[in-house]
């Protein structure tokens, strides 16, 4: 079965705000040892938000050539200027990259006919795959599904889309909607809690974090998944539960997951893109006990 985990990387920087690559090196060992299906660069939890394009063109570089050909390489290329997404598309596919991930203008809020051309603009201009970035609480609107599906019949290389809703209602209807025209589109949830819900509905699995920390987990999940082994899917979703609790550590969320990557000794140090709050000893307490339970 078409069912994987895939890890939306955080980026590790240094104190002084560089991107530390010794540390992503390291990240990239402990994902790829904890048996991921994938890696996505530069999504929300990547910080994507915060970088030059100079950054971002050091950072896929360095990152195709650690897990291109090891595991499938995502790149997000997002920005609000059109050309620059079609410009960061190109390089990162030809860097090695197997497809990039765009999530829809914000600021704004556009129609669906707006979104149908924006995306049809992009396909046209990007020479690979492509998948749709579905996040609205950071957008502050959705991607319907029949746009989803209209854009799926038309453009092959629209080959998946990562729906980052709290609930599975609308990644249950984009199942429904592209199921009978592209049966192979991919369909992941983007919150971790979200995964057997969304294969057992048809989906694809999921793009979401906590796979950074704790990717043998997480992998081991997909796995289960794709043996039907019920069991064992019962047993990683109470665990799940339980560590979805590290998201509420702080928010936004990111910096606290990279304090946790710091304290399993997988990166130097916490550092995020400004202006990211950093951990206070109580929250870095409340961390600890949160992984320690599981």
């Amino acid at each position: 079965m078409d069912i994987h985990y895939i890890t939306p990387a955080v980026t590790p920087m240094t104190e002084a705000g560089g991107i530390d690559l010794d540390s992503c090196g390291s990240l990239y060992r402990h994902l790829l040892d904890g048996g991921v299906d994938g890696v996505l660069l530069l999504g929300s939890i990547g910080e994507f938000f915060g970088f030059t394009l100079e950054q971002k063109r050091e950072l896929i570089r360095y990152a195709a050539g650690a897990l291109a050909g090891r595991t499938r390489l995502l790149v997000g290329t997002t920005s609000l200027v059109y050309d620059e997404i079609v410009d960061l598309s190109r390089f990162a596919l030809e860097s090695g990259a197997d497809a990039v991930v765009v999530i829809p203008p914000y600021y704004f809020h556009f129609d669906d006919e707006s979104i149908y051309r924006y995306y049809a603009a992009l396909a046209a201009g990007i020479p690979g795959e492509l998948y749709l970035y579905n996040f609205p609480e950071r957008t502050g609107y959705g991607i319907a599904p029949q746009v989803v599906r209209s854009l799926a019949e038309r453009f092959e290389n629209i080959s998946g889309i990562k729906d980052t809703i709290g609930g599975m209602d609308h990644t249950r209807e984009l199942i429904k909607a592209l199921r009978p025209v592209r049966p192979e589109f991919r369909i992941y949830s983007g919150f971790d809690d979200n995964f057997a819900h969304n294969v057992l509905s048809g989906g694809n699995g999921c793009i979401a974090g906590l796979s950074n920390l704790y990717p043998e987990l997480t992998s081991a999940w997909a796995r289960a998944a794709r043996e039907g082994d019920l069991v064992s899917m019962t047993r990683i979703q109470r665990q799940v539960d339980r560590l979805m609790d590290l998201y509420g550590v702080g928010k936004p969320f990111v910096p606290f997951i990279k304090e946790a990557l710091v304290m399993r000794g997988v990166i130097r140090c916490a550092a995020a893109t400004e202006p990211m709050p950093r951990a206070t000893e109580a929250q870095r307490a409340q961390l600890r006990a949160i992984m320690e339970r599981v």
